[in-house]
């Protein structure tokens, strides 16, 4: 049985939810990080099709159990926020699935998105991590978990399972080699390539940038 609450309001008790959750976030998967997503995945959406409510309700929870947040609670939040909030159970899995395809997992790990809703969240996701906020997050999570900014000596690394790609302690640099570079062509939908090419040529330039002053050659 599901909840009597119209959409709308399950989406703003989410919402609110959410930006409670994630006030004091210093890793760039803050409040405002999900709301760029939500908007861009409603916008992706709009072009593409898809259960417009599915779609929002998983980029708002998306990260409500991400690995890279985990506090080492065995208990989905996002299953018990579903369920507090009365949403029918057909649903909470529906969300749950978009949830679980979202994530990158390494370079070398197939992570592909089966359900329209789960490529569009995919791709919003994936949006938010390049281009100029993208870099300004990389560089926020590698602060907040003490990463050093470049060491020439050490090389990007391609990770071949998921076990791999958790464990790295590398330099921030090497993750626009590890991950960011690569999700230009790993987009699903034509609007996200589209949205993906400028950002894409974005970090690039800044990448050259970054070596051109590392060199000292000006």
């Amino acid at each position: 049985m599901g909840s009597n609450i119209p959409q709308k309001e399950l989406i703003s008790a989410t919402e609110n939810f959410i930006k409670q959750h994630f006030a004091d976030d210093s890793s760039g998967h803050d409040w405002w990080h999900i709301h760029r997503v939500r908007n861009m995945a409603v916008h992706l959406a709009k072009k593409e099709g898809g259960d417009l409510f599915l779609i929002e309700m998983a980029a708002l929870l998306h990260d409500l159990d991400d690995w890279k947040l985990s506090d080492g609670e065995n208990t989905s939040k996002t299953k018990s926020w579903l369920n507090q909030i009365g949403l029918a159970k057909n649903d909470i899995e529906k969300i749950e699935e978009i949830i679980e395809q979202v994530s990158f997992k390494g370079a070398g790990v197939e992570t592909k998105a089966v359900s329209l809703e789960a490529q569009i969240v995919q791709d919003a996701d994936r949006l938010d991590a390049i281009g100029a906020i993208g870099i300004a997050r990389t560089f926020a999570y590698g602060g907040n978990k003490g990463r050093l900014l470049h060491h020439p000596d050490i090389e990007p690394q391609l990770h071949n399972s998921f076990e791999e790609y958790k464990k790295t302690t590398a330099p921030t640099i090497n993750h626009f080699y590890e991950k960011l570079l690569l999700l230009k062509d790993r987009m699903n939908t034509k609007v996200a390539q589209e949205i993906a090419e400028e950002r894409h040529r974005f970090m690039e330039d800044f990448l050259a940038q970054f070596f051109f002053e590392w060199d000292c050659k000006k």
